[in-house]
């Protein structure tokens, strides 16, 4: 189903972060988050999550998100915050097993998500292993099985490469493709430029919180607007993953 984003405006501490943003997102497609710092990002994929209190609306299909109860909202959206945290010291196998915790299924199904969800991370070696134990991208993968243990329709993941060494961002990127391609939509907030164009389908940019352009990755990261937004020059490279921005250098300050 759509993830339809209607005129989303928000404010922390009587300051307004964002601006009546609207798009709609689709299923089976990775859209990436972009803009400065401070443009609004984390925020926009919080009120989307109900996390915080907003104005306008965030529909997946035609139920508005905040009217789901809490555990039926638990079920169709999986987020995956910045530096997730386990508060128990538990076995890998009972973190995960955490994510099933908004659905009614029988103690079969809940064992095959998990082994599922831990395939699908390259995690299920760790199952036995408590959570300390891990190093910070080993712990990533396990947060990341947690959330597609709860099967979500969409997964909201907020930098989910914030920990991780370039080797296991790839990795990461690569396991959130194949999640999209099996129809979950996913909207991820992401700082470095090359990777959203690896992986996004679709791009947001956000500025000041507002909207600056929405659409598909080619025709919105574009050399004019990414100099524009970041204040940097780029060159899009051709690869074997699509066109790459690579940076040259900042833009000149006027005057």
């Amino acid at each position: 189903m759509d993830l339809t984003l209607d005129g989303i405006s928000l404010r922390l501490g009587g300051e307004a972060v964002l601006h009546e943003v609207s798009a709609v997102l689709r299923p089976g497609r990775v859209t990436a988050i972009l803009g400065p710092n401070g443009a609004g990002k984390s925020s926009l994929l919080r009120s989307i999550a109900a996390l915080v209190p907003y104005s306008g609306a965030a529909r997946l299909g035609d139920r508005n998100i905040t009217a789901l109860a809490p555990r039926e909202r638990a079920h169709l959206l999986g987020y995956l915050p910045q530096q997730g945290a386990v508060h128990w010291n538990l076995a890998v196998a009972d973190v995960v097993g955490l994510g099933r915790l908004p659905h009614d299924s029988s103690p079969a199904e809940d064992a095959a998500a998990v082994f599922a969800a831990m395939a699908a991370t390259g995690t299920v070696e760790f199952a036995a292993r408590t959570i300390d134990t891990l190093s910070g991208g080993e712990r990533a993968r396990v947060l990341l099985a947690r959330v597609l243990a709860g099967e979500p329709r969409w997964l909201l993941a907020d930098e989910p490469l914030a920990s991780l060494d370039p080797a296991h961002q790839l990795e990461m990127l690569a396991r959130l493709r194949d999640v999209a391609l099996r129809g979950t939509g996913v909207a991820i907030v992401l700082h470095d430029l090359a990777h959203a164009a690896r992986i996004a389908d679709d791009v947001l940019l956000l500025q000041n919180g507002r909207l600056v352009a929405f659409g598909p990755a080619v025709e919105t990261l574009t050399p004019e607007r990414l100099r524009a937004l970041f204040g940097v020059d780029v060159v899009l490279v051709d690869t074997r993953d699509g066109r790459l921005p690579v940076l040259l250098d900042r833009v000149p300050s006027q005057g």
